[in-house]
């Protein structure tokens, strides 16, 4: 006697993960998000791995676990996967204070976020200019 299973939110070509609490600000996560979205699977994890910023190194743990989720969970193609939404959300600040001068003190916030990658199999992956030049 267990309850009913939820239906599935997403289209079955679709496959997402969702990372909750990371200690970054929204708008810093939403920076490295938007360098992935709309583009193949493995031209995102290429473009994460040699990013200079601190968080895409999570950003790509994620994007990895959405292709495992895809691939292991739902049985699409790897090869023709593309990141379709990479959502970046608010979650909770954390204020602290630091002591100032004449027996002041200013907040310090500490934003955390949460991010949904989706990824979604086309039929075919859209080419880029740089492709489009090697076939001609």
């Amino acid at each position: 006697m267990s309850k009913p299973k939820t239906p599935r939110a997403l289209p079955e070509h679709e496959a997402q993960c969702v990372v909750r609490n990371i200690r970054i600000s929204p708008q810093k996560l939403n920076l490295v998000a938007g360098l992935i979205r709309n583009q193949p699977a493995s031209k995102a994890v290429a473009t994460l791995t040699f990013s200079k910023r601190r968080i895409a190194h999570q950003v790509r743990k994620a994007l990895e676990s959405a292709i495992a989720n895809a691939e292991n969970n739902h049985q699409l193609d790897v090869d023709r996967l593309v990141v379709t939404r990479a959502e970046v959300g608010k979650s909770i600040v954390m204020r602290r204070f630091m002591a100032r001068g004449r027996g002041r003190a200013s907040r310090i916030e500490k934003w955390f976020s949460h991010l949904r990658i989706v990824v979604s199999e086309q039929q075919q992956v859209p080419e880029t200019p740089a492709t489009q030049q090697r076939a001609a």
